[in-house]
């Protein structure tokens, strides 16, 4: 599965989310180039969330224990039941999106900052 771009690895996520932060300072000190999608300034790239919640699935991509889905009124968290219901939300509403969502050079796909799993995407010690 390719990139939206030509950097090997891609990073989709909200610019001041602290998980996000963390990891693209991660891939720094790894010394690993990466191109970062802000979903607050680009949106959430429709075609790219449509693989994501085919490779991942949507409960997956869905953060359920942040505080935009607590914010959100009854009708619409129990209007989430399927990977469509959960898609508009997540196109609506891009702080719902666990992060950072990452595609990774060799095509798999990652959602959050897990350092022992990131190190083997990239061949760190």
């Amino acid at each position: 599965m390719a990139p939206m771009n030509q950097s090997p690895i891609t990073v989709y996520g909200i610019a001041n989310c602290d998980t996000v932060k963390k990891a693209r300072t991660w891939l720094v000190r790894q010394g690993q180039p990466h191109q970062f999608h802000d979903f607050k300034r680009l949106a959430v790239p429709a075609q790219r969330l449509d693989v994501w919640i085919k490779a991942l699935g949507w409960e997956t991509l869905l953060n359920t224990r942040g505080s935009t889905w607590r914010r959100l009124d009854d009708a619409t968290r129990t209007g989430v039941t399927d990977a469509a219901s959960a898609r508009r939300l997540m196109l609506g509403q891009p702080s719902v999106i666990k992060r950072p969502v990452v595609e990774w050079a060799d095509g798999q796909l990652s959602v959050g900052f897990d350092e022992p799993a990131w190190r083997l995407h990239v061949g760190a010690d």
